[in-house]
């Protein structure tokens, strides 16, 4: 029995058809999710293992799309060892005493197996649903740099004028907190491959904030670790940001297989930059026009995707909360009959 679709095509290999997954797919746009979920911080849904797989596996009954990803948090190992971490509906996260000086690196201590049980055990219960189609499932974490514009923020910003400001002015400080975050991601990502998980991603979504100097002073070095970290797993791993489209040559050197194209840049133009595998990249606002301008987007980014092997179909960022879910039903549909990217 081959390998799913998704595997082959992260790989770089010949498939069947252009697999496909949306980001943020299991969230607030399923009603099934706003039916199970109530109200509540999404951290509470998190320690909830069975809820937790359950609503990993809600997108990939609706959709049919090729891979489930783990229902979670990017500052979910940020909470489970203590920083003061929550986060605010409709905000984000928010850190009750942000990160400022030497002595806040004691309160990132080492994650340990019983700080992420809960996790582990989501991971397991998806997996075992998930074998029944053999749908493989992603892992993830945040990476350094956006998780660090978080607990040096306090909240998130669009100046990231806090961080940036530790970063040129105390860079030994900025690097010892980068150092502790490594030491966290790279243990949270390696137990979710144990526990069941085949592919992973990390997420640097707020990269596009730093200039090319500043990416690779400070962000691509920690990238690069954790990358380093996982490469005798054997699994599939992919690097996303938003806004990088011109990092994305450095971000290819990261050690990741796959790079992950937002929507600022296209499609052939993002993937020649790489030179190696990819993942996206369809607006999510294209889909907010109804089910003929999504499938007219998404025939749009197949073009640009052109033939050669090696991409997976994905939106440039997160599913939006309001996108009509019949709308990526259909999306999916298109992708499968029409995406031709490295299809045999």
């Amino acid at each position: 029995m081959s390998e799913p679709v998704f595997l082959r095509a992260a790989r770089g290999e010949t498939v069947e058809h252009l697999p496909v997954w949306f980001m943020r797919q299991a969230g607030r746009s399923l009603p099934e999710y706003r039916a199970l979920r109530g109200t509540g911080s999404i951290l509470d849904a998190i320690a909830d293992p069975a809820l937790s797989a359950e609503i990993t596996l809600q997108p990939v009954r609706r959709y049919g799309v090729d891979a489930a990803i783990l229902f979670s948090d990017i500052v979910t190992p940020y909470h489970a060892i203590g920083f003061g971490v929550d986060v605010e509906p409709g905000r984000g996260p928010v850190i009750a005493k942000p990160f400022t000086s030497s002595s806040d690196l004691e309160r990132l201590r080492d994650i340990t197996p019983d700080d992420y049980a809960h996790v582990m055990k989501t991971v397991e219960l998806s997996v075992a649903a998930l074998a029944e189609t053999d749908t493989p499932l992603i892992g993830f974490a945040g990476a350094p740099f956006t998780v660090a514009s978080y607990l040096v923020e306090g909240a998130p910003t669009r100046e990231f004028g806090v961080i940036k400001t530790m970063m040129h002015s105390q860079p030994a400080l900025f690097d010892s907190l980068m150092d502790r975050m490594v030491a966290i991601t790279i243990p949270y990502l390696r137990a979710q491959v144990a526990h069941g998980a085949r592919a992973l991603q990390l997420f640097d979504s707020w990269a596009g904030s730093l200039t090319r100097d500043e990416y690779e002073r400070f962000a691509l070095p920690s990238t690069q670790r954790i990358f380093d970290g996982l490469k005798d797993l054997n699994v599939p791993t992919i690097l996303f940001g938003v806004g990088t489209g011109e990092l994305l040559d450095l971000m290819s050197r990261a050690g990741s297989s796959i790079v992950g194209i937002d929507w600022h840049v296209d499609l052939d133009e993002g993937r020649r930059r790489t030179k190696k595998p990819s993942q996206g990249n369809l607006d999510p606002a294209r889909c907010l026009g109804g089910e003929a301008a999504a499938i007219q987007a998404t025939r749009e980014v197949l073009a640009k995707a052109g033939t050669d092997a090696g991409h997976i179909f994905n939106l440039g960022h997160g599913v939006l909360p309001s996108t009509d879910p019949t709308v990526l039903e259909r999306v999916v549909q298109v992708v499968h009959e029409e995406g031709k990217a490295g299809v045999q």
